[in-house]
């Protein structure tokens, strides 16, 4: 019964209280759920990601797997111009600038500061918002509007600092494993059927360039950390693309066109 109040007063998250965070039928995360499902699924698949990371180097395994839920809940007020919630996503922001685009996508972390306040998550848990994406360049916004102002002479130019999340960057462990684990969880679903081989190096090189822009400076992640967290990923996404054997059916539909010719 003094645990809630030992947690208060010297700023502490216990195990039962991380369990308590991670339970799917708190409010927050009912409203993730309902009202971001496509965010929910990232939201998980990220999860999968990064605990068996922070296993990997000994960081708070328990801690990364309760903030990581919470890490997009700002997507709720605007779940539509999110990809994964709406197949129109990319279409509605066809019909926008890229600036105000930008302005979207990073006003996210702002929306859930501000949520994860009202619903009275820890500051432990809350860091986990705005640092997951540090201070990264929302760069497909950035070279559209870079292009834009190709073809515009009287258009002023672009400012990269106006495309960046507004930080800070990541100050644990924990939050620089979710930012590299949602990082992989974005851009490894673009590839289809890749091998081995191309996952370990699509991964190693989306890790380095965070690092190169300086994303990992201000947590105290090591070189043999950055390795061992890397196999990690690539244990989980191996598991995950692996091939399966097709079925009767899908032989039959492959082979239906060539037989009409």
């Amino acid at each position: 019964g003094s645990l809630p109040l030992i947690e208060s007063l010297f700023g502490i998250l216990t195990n039962i209280r991380l369990s308590e965070l991670s339970d799917m039928n708190r409010p927050a995360l009912r409203r993730i759920q309902l009202e971001a499902p496509g965010t929910f699924a990232h939201t998980l698949q990220v999860r999968f990601l990064a605990e068996p990371a922070a296993e990997a180097i000994g960081a708070n395994a328990r801690l990364v797997s309760a903030g990581v839920l919470y890490h997009d809940l700002g997507k709720v007020l605007k779940p539509e111009y999110f990809v994964e919630n709406q197949q129109d996503a990319q279409e509605r922001h066809r019909r926008l600038r890229p600036s105000v685009s930008a302005l979207l996508i990073t006003a996210h972390v702002k929306d859930g500061i501000e949520l994860a306040k009202e619903y009275r998550l820890p500051q432990q848990i809350i860091r986990f918002i705005p640092e997951h994406h540090g201070t990264t360049l929302v760069s497909y916004f950035f070279h559209t509007a870079r292009e834009e102002a190709k073809n515009d002479a009287a258009q002023q130019p672009v400012q990269e600092a106006f495309f960046r999340y507004p930080g800070p960057k990541p100050q644990t462990r924990e939050t620089a494993i979710v930012m590299l684990a949602d990082t992989i969880e974005a851009a490894t679903r673009t590839l289809e059927n890749p091998s081995a081989a191309r996952l370990a190096a699509y991964v190693h090189e989306l890790i380095m360039e965070k690092m190169l822009d300086g994303q990992l400076d201000e947590c105290n992640l090591t070189f043999r950390d950055l390795a061992m967290i890397e196999e990690a990923f690539l244990r989980v996404l191996v598991t995950r693309f692996h091939s399966r054997i097709r079925y009767p059916s899908q032989f039959e539909s492959a082979a239906a066109p060539s037989d009409k010719t």
